[in-house]
């Protein structure tokens, strides 16, 4: 690699997204290749170096337990990645090390003679479980550990004194190339995203990553090789430091800028501090993730009334609205029939005796609280049951299909005419309905988009509105706003999973204006969205473009073609045949969401219903259910079918 060619394509590497993490692949990439150490060493050194690590490894009858798979098949041209020195000989993994398997250990508890090892332990630092199981693989300081299940499989760990778990493997190697064998843990997890496989729990492919061919240089190369490694690995870190530096003034800058936004009191200092913000955008906005924050300052200043020029007099006012909206609400009571007759009545009632605690925030003077009851025709809850899908029908939305503001048709679960029947009996949706999602996740909302038929799935309610006295856009930018938010969370219950009881979310309050104020707080803010979607935007092509630029300089630099990203972890194409059951209840202070899930549910759940309940990632739902089945809160399943999914049926 030419010095002068690295200098010219660094500023752009650093500079990009995740630019520094490209630059520690470079690094890797490079040492592995031999092109980060020169030397007169021959080739004889290294055969006699492959010869030591044959006699070391024959030597060692713990090694019989290691995975030590031999492949004799040769290292074809085709098989080599790239090209190494001449005096490096190519081998393969299982040719220099071998992986030992960790297991689950006997009698794990606050005393034992052996420190029990696993991710977290080794992460924090603070070992909690111990072992007297003389069997099982034990660890020390010196060894190199690899994470072989779950997320971070692939994960390199400096060693400790202990026993190691099952997630968790030691690897075998001479001594004195242990340090060359970590750099090439390192280059795997990072580069080849470590051989993982598996669909619902990934696991290291320990086939595929001993079968892998690599270049072994001599003892001489090697040690000046992790040297070399460490040494641009340290300014990788330095460099990134100073980024995030960079980037923490950047923030205080761009939060000053907003606060002063906030905080004008005339319009004119509104004007003022927004032309100061326009003409340095550039400079205020490094991400699109940058943009998020100053939508939600928007927000916040078009429900408080900041907005507009509200110091003239006015000939309406949030009260009038509010008595408006109550009268029309008594006529449709005394109009309807049948089952809308019943819904106008039973929310006379509840307004009866609904009780409201007004915010602190100030209005502007002729503007209103009210409740979302208050403000609505109707606020109905769905039907909580899991609906029986079709192949073609009606959308059922559900709460992943609400995000954003914006319901997402494309991917919906389908029910027939019967079952939309009687799951939409209440009041079935029309365009218009606002839909607020109250768990998993909470406080999501979306429009019902003119010409669709729609059903309100799990956990979700409907909103109607009066549209000619209030506007639903206006509600939407007002549950999308942080202060509604913040309120929503503080009104939630629960002690694992937050979420709306369905008084709570009629309970909550909202800001009410004139509907001509709505009207024209829905324009403004569309226009200013419209100004952050195009500089969004930008920053977006210029992300992409700066990181394909990297890519390309990397590939250029180390003769390395970068690999896609693989896409985001789906939910596994299987379906777990077996219920789950609550086990020892778990203390009250014990992380045990999936537990506590369960108790609330007479102990008993399918296992997809459980992980929608607790909403997280799939991985995420998996290990926190082997953590507590391991611990005795949820009983192990008993022996269960996985059974594959049609693709129109896959939900887990």
């Amino acid at each position: 690699m030419e010095a002068q060619q690295f200098l010219a394509e660094f500023g752009h590497i650093a500079n990009a997204p995740s630019g520094i993490d490209r630059l520690r692949d470079m690094v890797l990439d490079l040492a592995v290749q031999g092109r980060l150490a020169l030397s007169s060493e021959s080739k004889e050194s290294t055969l006699g170096l492959l010869d030591e690590i044959g006699r070391w490894r024959a030597s060692q009858t713990q090694s019989k337990k290691g995975r030590r798979a031999k492949f004799e098949v040769p290292i074809s041209d085709l098989d080599k990645p790239f090209s190494i020195p001449e005096h490096w000989v190519w081998v393969r993994n299982s040719d220099i090390f071998s992986l030992t398997k960790g297991k689950n250990p006997k009698d794990l508890g606050p005393e034992g003679k052996y420190p029990y090892l696993d991710i977290e332990a080794l992460d924090r630092g603070n070992i909690q479980r111990y072992t007297n199981d003389e069997q099982a693989p034990r660890s020390s300081k010196a060894d190199i550990l690899v994470v072989c299940d779950g997320s971070r499989s692939g994960l390199v760990l400096d060693g400790n004194d202990g026993v190691i778990g099952s997630t968790l493997a030691r690897v075998d190697t001479l001594p004195t190339i242990q340090h060359f064998v970590k750099l090439l843990f390192l280059h795997g997890y990072r580069r080849f995203n470590a051989e993982k496989k598996g669909a619902a729990i990934p696991h290291l492919d320990t086939a595929r990553l001993l079968a892998r061919p690599c270049g072994l240089p001599p003892i001489s190369d090697q040690e000046s090789i992790v040297a070399k490694v460490d040494e641009l690995m340290a300014l990788c870190d330095k460099l990134e430091s100073q980024q995030q530096a960079r980037r923490k003034l950047q923030n205080a800058l761009r939060k000053s800028t907003l606060q002063a936004v906030a905080s004008s009191q005339r319009p004119h200092e509104l004007q003022t501090t927004w032309a100061r913000l326009a003409d340095n955008f550039g400079q205020l906005f490094h991400a699109p993730e940058d943009v998020v924050a100053f939508k939600g300052l928007i927000l916040d200043l078009a429900v408080s009334g900041e907005l507009l020029n509200t110091e003239h007099r006015h000939t309406a006012s949030g009260a009038d609205l509010l008595r408006a909206i109550a009268k029309k609400r008594i006529e449709w009571s005394i109009e309807s029939e049948g089952q809308e007759q019943k819904e106008a009545l039973a929310m006379l009632k509840k307004l009866r005796s609904q009780q409201m605690t007004i915010p602190d925030a100030v209005l502007p003077e002729h503007w209103a609280w009210a409740s979302l009851l208050q403000v609505s025709q109707a606020v109905v809850d769905c039907h909580n049951k899991t609906a029986p899908y079709v192949s073609e029908g009606i959308h059922l939305i559900r709460t992943t299909d609400i995000r954003n503001g914006r319901m997402d048709l494309s991917r919906t679960r389908k029910i027939s005419e019967e079952t939309y029947a009687y799951w939409a009996r209440r009041m079935p949706p029309k365009s218009g309905d606002i839909f607020f999602t109250r768990e998993a996740p909470m406080g999501e909302a979306a429009i019902v988009p003119d010409g669709e038929k729609v059903c309100l799935g799990q956990r979700s309610m409907l909103i109607r509105l009066f549209p000619d006295l209030f506007s639903n856009r206006f509600l939407l930018y007002v549950i999308q706003s942080r202060s509604f938010q913040t309120r929503m969370i503080e009104a939630a219950i629960g002690m694992t999973v937050k979420h709306l009881r369905v008084g709570g979310v009629e309970d909550l309050v909202v800001p009410v204006p004139p509907m001509a104020e709505q009207d024209q707080i829905v324009a403004i803010v569309d226009a200013l969205f419209r100004m952050c979607e195009h500089y969004e935007d930008q920053l977006s092509r210029k992300r992409r473009i700066a990181t394909n630029f990297a890519a390309s300089a990397v590939s250029s630099l180390t003769g390395i073609a970068i690999e896609e990203e693989e896409e985001p972890m789906k939910a596994p194409q299987t379906q777990l045949i077996a219920p789950l059951s609550l086990g020892t209840a778990p203390d009250i202070k014990a992380q045990a969401p999936l537990a506590t899930i369960l108790a609330r549910h007479n102990g008993e759940m399918d296992a997809k219903d459980l992980w929608q309940r607790f909403g997280g990632e799939i991985d995420t739902f998996y290990a926190q259910l082997k953590t507590e089945v391991a611990r005795g809160w949820i009983l192990e399943p008993t022996p269960a079918e996985m059974r594959e999914k049609p693709a129109d049926t896959v939900n887990v």
